[in-house]
Order: C-alpha cells, then structure tokens, then sequence
C-alpha cells in the first residue's frame, strides 16, 4: 500500500516512451499495457499482460501452484521511489492545472467513485443512495450529483462523515433511518440506484433493502464474505440489476481529468490529514479505527 501514488519521473527504461526525465505523473493502483483484448475495451484493471499487477499487493504462490514460484504483485508507493513497470501505458501526465492531491485521488477512488456512479446508470433526475461515506462514498456523492441525480442520500453511521457528504449537496441519513427516508421521498418505492461503498455483508444488504423494484445497486466494495446478504429469488422478485467490480482506474483517470480540471467539484475537500510517511502506521490506525474525523490521508513520503 498505498495504491494510487503522484510523483516526477527521475529516470526511465529504455522502452519507455511518451515519458521524460521531471514528467510529474500519476499512476492509477495497477499497471496495464493498454494493447491487450482487455485494454483495448477499457477495462485496464483487467490487463492480460504478465506484468499488470496491483500496486501494493503482493501475494505469494500457493503450495505446488503451477508456473513460476516468484511471488505476483507490486510493491507500492510508500516510498521515495517506485518502480513502474508498463510504464508508457500505465502512467498520466498531471497537467500543470491539476494539484498533486488532485492527481492522487484520480489514481484510484475518485475514478472508483465515477465508475460506480456510471455503472448504476444514474441519470438526469434521479434519486441516489450512497452507503458508506468513505473517501469513495464521499466522492461518489460528487459524482451522482455530476450526473444528474436530484436527490442524493448519503448513508453511514459516523456523525462527521455524514456532516462532509451534507457540504457536498447530500442528504445525509443514518443506517437506521435510511429506508424510511428513501421509501419517503419516493412514494414508498426507494432509491433508483445505489451506491454500496462499503464491502461488507450489512452493507450490501442495506443497499438491496434501499433500491427499488428494477433498480440498480452498483457495489465497489471489495466483499470477502462466502455467501450472499440476500437471494437469488430476492433479486428475482425485485427484478433487480446487481453490478460489482474493480475500477479500470487506468481508462477513467483520463476521461474524469477535465471534470477536475473544471474545478466545479471540490474533490479534494476529502483530504483530512497530511502526514509524513514516518507516521504511517499512526496513520492507519486513525483510518481503520475512523479516530480524530480522517476521512483521507496522504503520505508524504519527502518529509
């Protein structure tokens, strides 16, 4: 970790190209070679090349696994220097109108953010629920609101999170009131689409609970459960459409550049804390345990 990192080329391989020594640049959390079936349709995340991995995920082979014995995965970017590979097709230019924070979160969840807004299909008028106000629910907020959504419901149990989604135009609920509220605000059918930002089992459940009958529940959390919070008769009966997935960070980082640079969306206003990368374990302490209002950290590694 961390997955998304900003920083200045200080030297290349010799098949990069595109690139140059001082680029400031942003990398997206896995490398691609943007040539591949996969890449060539957008979904980068899903790059076939051997060397498409995920930054700061490193996973070792299983006993008696076939293939080479080295471990796959990147090193992340807690570091002064990071080492990218497929680079000509994995990084971006940061244009010189884009802050370093700003390239930072497009790397992955401000991208995550619009990916799970576009795949619930949100539209001119509609009413969104956003469960979970983490750095993605709380930029997803701004993204639905981007594509139209009249009203946005911004659900989580932590008081402060709900106070910064209700500075970005949403409404912010409770988990307990969420159902009620959106069965209110549309005649009793709940939300068109939600957003489930959360990955977990109570979450997902909460998020299926919300959408209405041919609704879209769009989830980005990464799930680890065994089964399911619901049935496959539930979604029948419901004739809901379920979308999961990993961003293709890569494709969207281009595509959500120029809503950034419009700076009509305050993206960055999620950013809470600012530490050096000495004070990294302090730091994910205070997210994993939601201490002092974090909501995002950056690490500086130079400090």
């Amino acid at each position: 970790m961390p997955l998304q990192f900003v920083g200045t080329i200080e030297s290349l391989g010799s098949e990069v190209a595109g690139l140059s020594i001082g680029d400031r640049v942003m990398s997206p959390f896995t490398a691609s070679c943007g040539a591949c079936f996969y890449c060539s349709k957008g979904l980068t995340c899903r790059c076939s090349h051997p060397e498409a991995q995920l930054f700061g995920w490193i996973q070792e082979p299983a006993p008696g696994e076939p293939g080479s014995s080295r471990p796959r995965g990147l090193h992340g970017g807690q570091a002064q220097y990071v080492r990218v590979p497929l680079a000509s097709s994995t990084l971006v230019k940061v244009p010189d109108d884009v802050s370093d924070e700003e390239a930072l979160l497009l790397g992955d969840i401000l991208s995550t953010a619009f990916f799970c807004a576009e795949r619930g299909g949100v539209a001119e008028g509609d009413t969104v629920a956003v469960v979970g106000l983490g750095p993605v629910g709380l930029l997803a907020v701004l993204a639905a609101r981007h594509l139209g959504a009249a009203r946005v419901f911004a659900v989580d149990g932590v008081p402060g999170r709900r106070a910064q989604a209700a500075k970005f135009g949403a409404e912010p609920l409770a988990p307990e009131d969420a159902a009620a509220a959106a069965a209110a605000a549309t005649g009793g059918r709940g939300a068109d689409v939600v957003l489930e930002a959360v990955g977990a089992g109570g979450a997902l459940a909460l998020a299926f609970d919300l959408v209405r009958p041919a609704g879209v529940v769009s989830s980005v959390g990464v799930h680890t459960a065994a089964g399911w919070p619901f049935t496959p008769v539930d979604a029948y009966n419901k004739n809901a459409t379920l979308r999961f997935g990993r961003c293709p960070a890569r494709a969207y980082m281009e595509r959500v550049l120029p809503i950034v640079q419009s700076k009509k969306w305050p993206f960055a206003d999620i950013i809470t804390h600012r530490m050096s990368l000495r004070e990294g374990v302090r730091a994910y302490d205070m997210f994993e345990r939601r201490k002092e209002g974090v909501i995002k950290v950056v690490l500086d590694p130079w400090r």
